[in-house]
C-alpha cells in the first residue's frame, strides 16, 4: 500500500509542477518568436503557440479529473496567456519614433471570472509615424490626446507591438500569470485521484 500511495502522491506532484514546466515553455516559444534570429513566421508561431497551450492544458484536465480538471486547465491556460504577454513585454524595442495621434478609442475587456485579471479599459491611439510604422499603439490608461506627440518604441522587423518609450515592463502580466498558475496548481495537489477497485480492496 506504502508502494502504491507513493506512486500516487509522485503523480500527483507531477501534475502540481505541470503548470510552472507549461508556463516556462510557452515563455520560451514566445520569447524565440518574439525576438530569435531564426524565429518563425507569424503563422508557424500562432499555431505552435496554440498546440503548446491546448496540449499543457489536456494533460493537465486528464489526470486531475472533474470539475477541478475544468477550472484548473482553465486557469493555467490563462496563466499561458499572460506568460506570452509577459514575453510581449519583455522583447527588444530597438527603434524609436516620435508620432502624432490621430484619434483615441477605446474598448471595455471584461474579466474572465474569479482569479483572472479584472475588467480593464484598453486605449488604441492611431498613430501618424514617419514612414507609416507603427500605425497604433495600445495601452491600459489615457496616455494622450488627439493632436499630441508621443515618442514610441518599436521593433522594425514588426514582431512585436509598439509601446511607449519607457513603458515597456513585463511585471504586471507576470504577476498575474503567477498567481493563476499559482491556483492551478493547488488545485491539482489538492485533487485525489478516485479509487480504483485495487484501492477499495486495501482499505474494506
Amino acid at each position: 500500500m506504502g508502494v502504491h500511495d507513493g506512486g500516487r502522491r509522485v503523480r500527483r506532484a507531477g501534475t502540481a509542477v505541470l503548470p510552472w514546466v507549461a508556463a516556462g515553455g510557452v515563455y520560451g516559444w514566445a520569447s524565440w518568436c518574439y525576438g530569435g534570429s531564426s524565429a518563425p513566421s507569424g503563422a508557424v508561431a500562432l499555431v505552435g503557440g496554440a498546440v503548446l497551450v491546448l496540449g499543457c492544458c489536456a494533460a493537465y484536465a486528464v489526470p486531475v479529473g472533474g470539475s477541478g480538471g475544468f477550472f484548473g486547465a482553465l486557469l493555467l491556460s490563462l496563466g499561458m496567456l499572460l506568460t506570452v504577454a509577459a514575453a510581449d513585454q519583455a522583447a527588444a524595442r530597438p527603434a524609436t519614433a516620435t508620432c502624432a495621434v490621430r484619434e483615441v478609442h477605446t474598448k471595455v475587456q471584461h474579466s474572465a471570472g474569479e482569479g483572472a485579471p479584472p475588467t480593464r479599459t484598453v486605449y488604441r491611439f492611431v498613430l501618424g509615424c514617419p514612414g507609416g510604422y507603427p500605425a497604433e499603439l495600445k495601452e491600459d490608461r489615457a496616455v494622450a490626446a488627439v493632436g499630441d506627440r508621443v515618442e514610441v518604441a518599436y521593433d522594425p522587423a514588426q514582431r512585436v507591438s509598439a509601446e511607449l518609450e519607457g513603458r515597456t515592463t513585463p511585471w504586471k502580466p507576470a504577476a498575474w500569470a503567477a498567481a493563476l498558475l499559482g491556483l492551478s496548481t493547488v488545485i491539482a495537489w489538492a485533487k485525489r485521484a478516485p479509487e480504483g477497485p485495487s484501492d477499495r480492496l486495501r482499505t474494506s
